[in-house]
């Protein structure tokens, strides 16, 4: 039995794709293990009384990368070898952390997803779609199934991302005011640091958790600089960058902060009335178009209406 090279051709990417799949479930099972395992370590921290900093960044935030969640059997040595650094650049491990996932094993499933995507689609369109067409388009098609596959998982990663960036540009005011309010009643700059990401996180959803990873890098040794780099620079917000570096000054020079965060309170309110102010001017902008395309023929019919008719009965008497 002879084959042709079309059906050569879907028979190796049937097996790449079966390959491919049977390393995704080696993942899931592995992924599986290490769960049950976090949860037995998880059960024997609590039990033996952990710190209540450490407990409060690795439980409710279930970071893995945190301390006391070993990894077990994932490949993590994909993601730096030439072709896992090449597949997960920089730029996609930066919108990984800017999505608040567990950074190591979501830049492994983003690897995986690229992987399967970009090999899955083209096979699927050639196998269900290319038969009665030409052999240019179906090339065009593959070639574009197999880039959007490839780029599919970074799009949904930079939406996921832009949205957290938004939000956390909304709650910035609110974790100034409640910042400024523990510091009036005389709790120090740590303590209130560590009220905001246990007690605030229900409505700080995105700053109290990285003010969570940053409280327990602290509590592990490192500077308050370096603990709060990360929320500093991750949401890419020049008012976030102002905060800390504020904070920072503070927690190594000392000084009251209530007039600092106050004066910062103020320009923050200011600067978010004016960006109000400008996308409401650019909606009065957009709706002009709509008004015209829309209102403007309803208005014609109702004020010029009757004219016409009338016009249209008078020639009709005069043709009779």
């Amino acid at each position: 039995m002879t084959f042709t090279a079309n059906q050569l051709l879907v028979f190796s990417l049937l097996l790449l794709a079966a390959g491919l799949m049977v390393g995704a479930g080696a993942l899931v099972a592995a992924e599986r293990r290490r769960m049950r395992s976090g949860e037995t370590i998880g059960r024997a921290i609590r039990q033996a009384a952990v710190a209540p900093e450490l407990k409060a960044a690795i439980e409710p935030h279930g970071d893995a990368d945190a301390p006391f969640k070993p990894e077990l059997d994932l490949p993590f040595h994909w993601l730096n070898s030439r072709i896992g650094r090449a597949l997960v650049a920089d730029e996609d491990r930066n919108l990984i952390d800017q999505c608040g996932l567990p950074s190591k094993r979501t830049q492994l499933v983003f690897l995986v997803t690229r992987i399967l995507l970009s090999f899955l689609l083209p096979l699927l369109a050639y196998v269900f779609w290319s038969s009665g067409h030409q052999q240019g388009t179906i090339n065009i098609a593959l070639a574009t199934l197999a880039t959007f596959g490839f780029m599919a998982p970074k799009l949904v990663l930079g939406r996921i991302a832009a949205g957290r960036r938004e939000r956390a540009a909304r709650e910035l005011p609110l974790f100034v005011d409640l910042l400024r309010l523990l510091q009036g009643v005389g709790l120090s700059l740590d303590q209130s640091l560590q009220i905001m990401a246990t007690d605030f996180s229900h409505v700080l959803h995105v700053l109290g958790h990285e003010l969570a990873i940053a409280n327990a890098q602290y509590s592990q040794g490192r500077t308050r600089e370096h603990s709060l780099h990360r929320l500093a620079t991750l949401h890419k917000n020049e008012n976030m960058r102002g905060l800390v570096s504020l904070l920072v000054q503070v927690d190594r020079h000392g000084g009251a902060v209530q007039e600092p965060l106050r004066v910062f309170s103020d320009r923050l309110r200011e600067s978010r009335r004016s960006e109000m102010k400008a996308r409401i001017g650019k909606i009065t902008v957009k709706m002009t178009g709509v008004m015209v395309s829309t209102l403007l023929p309803a208005l014609v019919i109702v004020t010029a209406g009757p004219g016409f008719i009338a016009i249209f009965r008078s020639l009709g008497a005069v043709i009779k």
